[in-house]
């Protein structure tokens, strides 16, 4: 069966793997977000944090026999807790100064981690293989699906809509909010601002690893990888919104299908499809999609 001389198969499965690429914007741009919206800084070591959550996963199943799931929670929180540590130590001096300085020195801190695993693993790239659970594939009469890439569209999308409910549903996302535009009444209210603060830079940071954890048995496992991504995301927070959390997710879900879609339409366009998008969306709303202007 074809649509516009298009077989169905083609493009059902560019669009499944615009969705599983777009589970990956969403949750990467969902952790921008999260650390713009609430703590105004421009977190450009996020591609370098998703990294180290693959490379921690590796390290951990071929050095130490770890598997996959204890990888799942052990990456996250061993990369959040870095996050914790360069928030408590280098960020929380520049949050009353320009945009630029936070932009800087996650800039420079990007720098140096890819450095350092560039030195000790090479850019050749390593394999991890696919957790035997989640191995083989389903027939869904136009293509073949491997289990693992529709169990990475299930986990992103939990992931991310359960972070947008807890800071847009709970008492926690509200001390968070009210945290970050009115600290001094929410500290004379008992609460420990700095901490919130804290926890929110160290769970953006985990986000990014987790994604990392998921694209490791996907794409190869390299130093370079977060810095090949990272521009991408960036585009995708910016035409959701800086700041948005709802509009992260949605974007980066909708622009996955749309550079699917592309590929099969015009492959040659899919690349910078994404970037075209966002410089129509800044023409005609600076303050993007979801964005408050």
């Amino acid at each position: 069966m074809e649509i516009l001389g298009i077989s169905t198969a083609l493009l059902g499965s560019q669009l499944l793997v615009g969705l599983i690429n777009g589970s990956f914007y969403a949750i990467l741009s969902l952790g921008l977000a999260i650390i713009f919206g609430l703590l105004n800084i421009i977190n450009f070591s996020h591609g370098a944090q998703y990294m180290m959550g693959a490379f921690v996963a590796w390290i951990a199943l071929t050095r130490f026999g770890i598997n996959y799931w204890v990888s799942l929670i052990a990456a996250p929180l061993i990369v959040g807790a870095l996050g914790v540590l360069i928030e408590r130590l280098m960020l929380r001096r520049l949050y009353k100064l320009d945009h630029l300085y936070g932009l800087l020195l996650t800039f420079g801190l990007a720098l140096i981690f890819e450095g350092v695993f560039r030195d000790q693993f090479g850019i050749s790239g390593e394999s991890y293989e696919v957790p035997e659970l989640l191995s083989g594939g389903v027939n869904l009469g136009f293509m073949f699906l491997p289990i693992y890439r529709g169990w990475v569209i299930v986990a992103s999308l939990t992931v991310c809509f359960g972070t947008w409910y807890m800071i847009e549903r709970t008492k926690l996302g509200a001390y968070l909010r009210a945290g970050t535009e009115n600290s001094q009444m929410v500290q004379a209210l008992g609460i420990n601002v700095p901490l919130l603060i804290t926890f929110t830079y160290g769970y953006g940071v985990a986000l990014a690893a987790f994604a990392g954890v998921l694209a490791a048995p996907i794409f190869q496992v390299n130093p370079l990888m977060g810095s090949n991504l990272i521009i991408v995301v960036f585009a995708v927070v910016v035409i959701g919104g800086m700041g948005s959390i709802m509009g992260s997710i949605l974007t980066g879900l909708g622009l996955g299908l749309i550079e699917g879609l592309t590929r099969v339409v015009y492959s040659e366009a899919s690349s910078v499809v994404v970037f075209v998008i966002m410089v129509i969306v800044l023409l005609v709303r600076p303050a993007g999609l979801f964005g408050k202007s």
